[in-house]
């Protein structure tokens, strides 16, 4: 089936500028409530939301197979439960009723006013329901950062690293969206030269800038997920910001891993981006430095060209942009994750999240996470209004943006914003 969407030449009768990252050619999907108090899926085009649940109840679906209340629910797990097919299907149904030269809706005022949302007029809700959550560790250079930090140079990563992609499992429960603020979070952690641990606010809360990919049902239990089909079950990606506290985790990570130190927040940005519309900009994954098993041998032009940036901005002060970074410095691309994630028969299911891990690149201002970029808060990063950070203090707010760029079209994902508050204190009675 055609990828029609993707046309570079292709234009809307919703006019937006030429460095948005939601053109035509995007067609992302998300879930947002109305100024009518209503809760729908939809897409969106420049700075407008388009109410797809409006556009399917008013007939502007019927060539296409779907369900009478597809789209409307409240999140997309049934929408991506129905496959590629009719991802493309929708995804290109809604490029040609906003073609420049369709004048179908272009013209019928009355039904532009249900459908049509300046963004600001809506708030972002979760797309999915996420059943699952799993973390790889797939950068080359933030694992080798962090091996460096807490191991030795000379062994900076682990035997297994370099031949498959290792991960953990996390907390779907805390799982948010973009402008929802989060607590310091509480625990144990073992200062320097103590002999007792000690309970209190983490210290070191640090952000991870990450991707995410978001699965449909990939397998039944038992059935591996070939890594040359993987990309036929990853509906889409989001920008991923997997908090950490850094002190937190310090004590607690041996023998099982992360646990309290990075269940307390993970958020991600509202719009999923499909495949499709990153597929102008495939590009190689690093070169392999060991062979791999057969399983996890996946087609050379896996990954993609995407740009990354963090800011941080104090309460009082204007963004400072800390890092930038690329999707394509990823050692381990999604199809081997996915690949990887299922071999033993683990079942997969629509609305699982899968994020990449921390994304470091090979100098000092693009690695991923304030661990990285402070060098253990031995070097701190002066942010524009002259203060430094060695870590997030309270009420700084951490922003991260992805967009893709060739030549005139720039395919992008918005941004994930949210503010970190001091500790939980529950009101006095």
């Amino acid at each position: 089936m055609p990828n029609k969407t993707n046309d570079p030449k292709r234009s809307s009768w919703i006019g937006y500028n030429r460095d948005t990252h939601f053109p035509i050619q995007n067609i992302p999907f998300g879930v947002f409530l109305t100024r009518d108090n209503v809760i729908t899926i939809g897409t969106r085009i420049g700075d407008y939301a388009i109410d797809l649940g409006a556009l399917q109840e008013m007939g502007y679906f019927e060539s296409v197979p779907l369900t009478d209340d597809m789209f409307m629910q409240d999140t997309l797990n049934d929408f991506i439960s129905d496959g590629k097919k009719t991802w493309r299907l929708v995804r290109n149904r809604i490029g040609d009723i906003f073609d420049k030269e369709n004048s179908e809706l272009r013209d019928n005022k009355s039904d532009r006013d249900r459908i049509i949302f300046p963004i600001d007029e809506v708030e972002m809700q979760l797309p999915v329901l996420i059943g699952d959550y799993t973390d790889f560790y797939s950068s080359k250079e933030h694992a080798t950062n962090v091996g460096t930090m807490f191991r030795d140079p000379d062994n900076a990563l682990l035997p297994n690293w370099l031949h498959m992609p290792v991960a953990y499992h996390g907390r779907s429960s805390s799982v948010i969206p973009s402008n929802i603020s989060i607590h310091r979070p509480q625990g144990q952690t073992m200062p320097a030269g103590s002999e007792q641990p000690v309970f209190g606010p983490s210290k070191l809360v640090d952000f991870e800038l990450e991707m995410a990919f978001i699965t449909t049902d990939a397998n039944n239990l038992g059935h591996p997920v070939p890594v040359n089909e993987a990309e036929d079950y990853i509906f889409g990606m989001v920008i991923l910001n997997d908090w950490s506290a850094r002190d937190i985790q310090k004590w607690e990570y041996v023998p099982l891993g992360p646990f309290l130190a990075k269940n307390f927040a993970s958020s991600i940005s509202p719009w999923i981006v499909t495949l499709d519309a990153l597929e102008p900009f495939r590009t190689n994954s690093p070169k392999r430095e060991k062979p791999v098993l057969d399983y996890l041998d996946s087609k050379e032009d896996s990954s993609f060209d995407i740009n990354l940036e963090v800011d941080i901005t104090p309460q009082q002060g204007t963004p400072t942009t800390v890092c930038k970074s690329n999707f394509k410095h990823l050692y381990w691309n999604i199809s081997q994750q996915l690949a990887h994630h299922t071999v033993n028969g683990c079942s997969v299911n629509s609305g699982d999240l899968m994020g990449s891990g921390t994304i470091s690149g090979p100098t000092k201002d693009s690695y991923g996470s304030m661990l990285e970029l402070s060098w253990r808060g031995e070097k701190p990063i002066q942010l524009n209004d002259g203060t430094e950070r060695k870590f997030i203090q309270d009420y700084d707010t951490v922003t991260m943006r992805g967009y893709c760029h060739k030549g005139e079209l720039r395919i992008g994902f918005g941004e994930v914003s949210n503010t970190l508050l001091p500790i939980y204190e529950p009101k006095k009675k």
